[in-house]
């Protein structure tokens, strides 16, 4: 018998891990299940996520037409939702959306892509607190992406509690035999949104330490700013520690031309404390390049490195420790093949895009 989902969820624009995953769990060859997709989008760029817009009233509406319309259209029986982060304007979102849809569906499934929604409901009101149980408590399946996240399903009183681990395509072999562009210092890599949280300024500021200690070094930061006053803030500090030949910014990139960086790529750096980080796809691209990692130890991250094997892990907002590391790696040329190595076979262990709807199919299924 097959299971029909109605997959209400974000997908690109704009790029990020969470919309790139959704659009990846849409294309699975499933057997024993057929998705039906809603769009969210209530964001066209990176700019735009959790904050208030007016238009994004008329798409709530749509939305909650749409759902309602392909629920009896296609009469699928269950609703796929991926609940907001711990910020209220996303979270209002959901309460508007769930309440006028969870109802019609026999079963309900949250995948927690952005971690730590049960964390606001503490401080909510008594009365947002009754809406806010209505909507997000008691749902049939949670699933998470790592066990280090917040235990938001379990807070939410969910049915069933899982793990499923994100997975992506490995394009890696169409790059392999392509021979490396010939750079005399070693090429460092950022991908994400430029943005305080994710630990941009920490790694500027980890530069310029390593500056200092006299290594020889380029840092590509790939991604679009989060806001203009940030922007601002990073190139002023760029200019007065003097670091235009060793940070360069390439923008957002897509394709050939985004793996591309990362094929050409010898240290991976991901320093995010992100609140709604629950864990990184860049990470898991990285690895399928045998790429080294230095990374926070910071919720889901730390599932997807093995400390000492495939990265390094630091505390967050610690520039000199974030330092330390990459220095070890920028010493040891031998060690960064063989925790690249050891990334990639975690990556085909764990994170291929065929594991990844297995386990999803599975789960559906519950």
């Amino acid at each position: 018998m097959i299971q029909k989902v109605l997959v209400v969820g974000q997908i690109p624009p704009p790029f990020h891990g969470q919309a790139i995953s959704i659009q990846l769990m849409l294309e699975g060859n499933y057997r024993k299940l057929r998705l039906h997709h809603v769009r969210m989008a209530f964001s066209h760029n990176i700019s735009e996520v959790g904050k208030f817009k007016f238009k994004k009233l008329f798409h709530l509406f749509t939305v909650i037409s749409s759902i309602i319309y392909t629920r009896f259209r296609h009469r699928t029986t269950t609703m796929y939702y991926v609940p907001a982060g711990p910020d209220k304007i996303p979270m209002y979102r959901d309460l508007v959306i769930l309440l006028s849809t969870r109802w019609l569906f026999k079963k309900t499934v949250f995948q927690f892509r952005a971690a730590g929604i049960s964390e606001i409901y503490p401080k909510l009101s008594s009365l947002t607190r009754y809406f806010f149980e209505k909507a997000y408590f008691k749902t049939d399946l949670a699933i998470s992406l790592s066990e280090f996240n917040p235990p938001d399903g379990k807070v939410l009183q969910a049915k069933k509690n899982i793990v499923v681990y994100n997975g992506l395509e490995d394009v890696y072999p169409r790059f392999s035999f392509k021979k490396k562009s010939d750079h005399t210092e070693p090429r460092l890599l950022y991908v994400g949104a430029i943005r305080k949280s994710k630990g941009i300024m920490v790694l500027v500021e980890t530069c310029d330490l390593l500056k200092k200690r006299g290594f020889k070094f380029k840092l590509k930061i790939m991604g679009k700013f989060k806001s203009e006053c940030f922007k601002k803030k990073i190139e002023n500090y760029i200019h007065d520690k003097q670091l235009e030949n060793y940070i360069v910014f390439i923008g957002e990139l897509t394709g050939d031309m985004k793996w591309n960086e990362y094929y050409e790529t010898d240290i991976f750096v991901f320093p995010s404390f992100f609140k709604s980080e629950a864990t990184s796809r860049v990470v898991i691209e990285a690895m399928s390049f045998e790429i080294p990692v230095v990374a926070t130890k910071w919720r889901g991250i730390q599932a997807q490195i093995e400390e000492g094997k495939s990265g390094l892990l630091v505390p967050i907002k610690d520039s000199g420790m974030l330092a330390d590391k990459i220095s070890i790696l920028l010493n040891n040329p031998q060690l960064r093949q063989c925790m690249g190595s050891r990334g990639r076979e975690i990556f085909l262990e764990k994170f291929t895009i065929a594991r990844f709807w297995q386990n999803m199919e599975k789960a559906f299924l519950f």
